[in-house]
């Protein structure tokens, strides 16, 4: 089966019990395996700046579902945990996005992966980092993508 790697975050509501309900229902999938998750990391908005800061944390999959497929267990997980699209990079109670899908690359309106500005934004590659430290992204290691990323502010959550 195919790996890949989601992004998994939100800043409305409770967000840690969003994200992990989001898991179950990842894991609770026939057809995905849930291989790792990434620690929690609190960031600060991108975008739309007038708002909470996420918690966002990273997994690795796998799946027997399609990347369109995939796609829509997603969208249909953000429904069930009552996701709203109101503002563009505005609050949520849960994102998952597909980041990078083995063997498959897409740039249609639907759906594009490798997923766009993921390598400009920290509170991606920094928990990707976590669970794929050997990852080439677009032909570049992932350290040395997340060594260009100093400048954006992201705490990782100890368990205490």
């Amino acid at each position: 089966m195919p790996r890949a790697y989601l992004g998994l975050g939100g800043n409305i509501g409770r967000v840690k019990e969003n994200i992990e309900e989001g898991l179950r229902l990842l894991r609770d999938s026939e057809n995905v395996q849930v291989l790792a998750t990434s620690s929690y990391y609190k960031t600060a908005p991108v975008g739309f700046v007038q708002q909470d800061w996420f918690l966002n944390i990273a997994a690795e999959i796998e799946t027997a579902l399609s990347p369109y497929e995939l796609l829509a267990l997603c969208n249909d997980i953000e429904q069930q945990l009552k996701r709203e699209r109101l503002i563009k990079w505005g609050p949520r109670t849960i994102d998952i996005d597909i980041l990078l899908y083995e063997g498959f690359e897409s740039n249609s309106n639907k759906l594009t992966v490798p997923h766009p500005r993921m390598t400009e934004r920290a509170f991606v590659m920094i928990p990707l980092q976590e669970i794929a430290p050997e990852l080439i992204i677009k032909g570049q290691h992932i350290k040395d993508i997340t060594s260009n990323l100093d400048n954006q502010e992201i705490r990782k959550l100890t368990d205490d």
